[in-house]
C-alpha cells in the first residue's frame, strides 16, 4: 500500500494489500521460507534469515509502528517475549518502578528477575505514590492503563513529564486500551507494548506481542536483540495478526459500545457489590457481595465463557484468583483491591442485549 496519509480505518483495512507485485494477490503471501538465495556473492535482497527479517513480519511490524506512530515495531511470540525483549535493554542493577496492580503474568517475570538479583522492583499505586519514588537511579517506569483488574487509568502524559526530568525510560502497556483508544507515544511514552493475543489478534486463535518505539536509538537495540534471541512471531501468525488487524477498529468500537452498555447494567444490579470500569474499552471488573457466589455465577453463564484471555470478538470471564493472577501472593493481591470475590469480564462484539441478560440470569441463579 501507498504511504498515502489514509485515515485509520482505511490503512486497517489495507494492511498488505498488493504488497506482491508479481502476482496482483490482494491478500498478502505467507512467506514460510527460512531463508533466501543470495542473487551473488556480497549481495542480498534485504532478506537472508527468518528470525532475521521475513516479508510477511515486515507487513505488520510495520502496520503495528504506524498504528501507534511509531517509527520501529517488532512482532515477537507472544506477549510475555515483547516484555523480556524490553528488559534486555537494561544493564544488570537497574531499577524499576512498576503499576501495583499488574497481570499477574508480568509480576511473576519480574519477581523472578529479582530474586535473580538481576534486578530491583518497586511498586506504586497512585501518581503521587510514584512521584514519591521516583528519583535519577530509576532506570525505567512500567505501567498499565488501565491497570489489570483493577481498571484504573494513569495519566501518561503525566508520568512522561516526570520521567523527562530524570533521563528515565517510560514503558507502557497498551493492550487494553490499544492503538485505537490510546496512543502512549503520542503522550510521551518511550516504548508501548502489547500482548497482540489479546485485541490486536482478536480471535483467540493466535500467540503473539508487539513493541513499539519512536526512537532510532532504542529500535536499533530491540532490533539486534530479537535477532540475537530470537523470539521472533512465526510468518502464519504474523499472518493471522495482519488479518486480525483488519478489523481492529471495527471490534475495538462494538466491544466499547458494548461495555459501556453492560458497566451501566451492572452498576444498578443489586447483585453487584461493586463494578470497575473507566468509561471507555471493553474490559470491566466486579466485585460480588461474597465469593461463595462465583462458583455458582460461573457455572450460569451461558454466553460469557469462563475461560483467561481478553480482547476477542466473543464474551469471557475471568477469575483472577485462580486464574490470571494466582502468582501474586494472596495477601498481596487483598492489600491493594484484588480480593476473591472479583471477577473479570471481556466483553465482546455479541448483542449487548443478550449479554446483560446472560449476566441478569446468571446473578439471580447464584442469589
Amino acid at each position: 500500500m501507498s504511504n498515502k496519509n489514509y485515515q485509520e480505518a482505511t490503512y486497517l483495512a489495507q494492511i498488505g494489500n498488493q504488497s506482491d507485485q508479481q502476482t496482483g494477490s490482494v491478500n498478502p503471501p505467507i512467506y514460510l521460507s527460512t531463508t533466501y538465495a543470495h542473487p551473488e556473492l556480497g549481495q542480498s535482497t534485504g532478506f537472508d534469515y527468518t528470525r532475521t527479517a521475513n516479508p510477511t513480519r515486515q507487513i505488520v511490524q510495520e502496520a503495528l509502528a504506524r498504528l501507534e506512530n511509531g517509527r520501529f515495531g517488532f512482532a515477537t511470540s507472544s506477549g510475555m517475549s515483547a516484555i523480556q525483549l524490553v528488559f534486555e535493554l537494561f544493564p544488570c542493577g537497574s531499577r524499576f518502578l512498576v503499576s501495583r496492580d499488574l497481570y499477574g503474568g508480568s509480576y511473576r517475570y519480574f519477581n523472578a528477575l529479582s530474586q535473580q538479583g538481576k534486578y530491583h522492583f518497586d511498586y506504586f499505586d497512585t501518581l503521587e505514590d510514584l512521584t514519591a519514588q521516583l528519583t535519577p537511579e530509576i532506570a525505567a517506569i512500567f505501567l498499565e492503563t488501565p491497570t489489570n483488574p483493577l481498571m484504573n487509568e494513569v495519566d501518561i502524559a503525566q508520568v512522561a513529564a516526570l520521567t523527562k526530568t530524570m533521563d528515565t525510560l517510560l514503558i507502557v502497556d497498551n493492550t487494553f486500551y490499544t492503538p485505537i483508544l490510546q496512543k502512549p507515544l503520542d503522550l510521551g511514552a518511550d516504548i508501548v507494548i502489547h500482548s497482540a493475543t489479546k485485541f490486536l489478534g482478536g480471535h483467540n486463535d493466535l500467540l503473539a506481542g508487539a513493541v513499539i518505539t519512536k526512537s532510532s536509538n532504542l529500535g536499533e537495540k530491540l532490533a539486534y536483540s530479537l535477532n540475537t534471541t530470537g523470539a521472533v512471531l512465526a510468518p502464519f501468525d504474523c499472518w493471522l495478526l495482519i488479518r486480525g488487524l483488519k478489523t481492529l477498529k471495527l471490534r475495538v468500537l462494538q466491544q466499547q459500545e458494548n461495555a459501556q452498555r453492560l458497566a451501566a447494567y451492572l452498576e444498578s444490579e443489586p447483585a453487584i457489590k461493586e463494578v470497575f470500569y473507566p468509561g471507555r474499552g471493553s474490559m470491566i471488573s466486579i466485585k460480588l457481595h461474597s465469593s461463595e457466589q462465583v462458583p455458582g455465577v460461573l457455572s450460569a453463564l451461558q454466553l460469557f465463557t469462563f475461560a483467561e484471555s481478553l480482547g476477542s470478538v466473543e464474551s469471557l470471564v475471568t477469575y483472577p484468583t485462580t486464574q490470571t493472577h494466582a502468582e501474586i501472593p494472596k495477601e498481596l493481591r487483598e492489600s491493594y483491591g484484588l480480593t476473591d470475590n472479583l471477577l473479570r469480564l471481556s466483553v465482546g462484539i455479541e448483542d449487548a442485549e443478550d449479554l446483560i441478560a446472560d449476566l441478569q440470569q446468571a446473578l439471580k441463579n447464584a442469589e
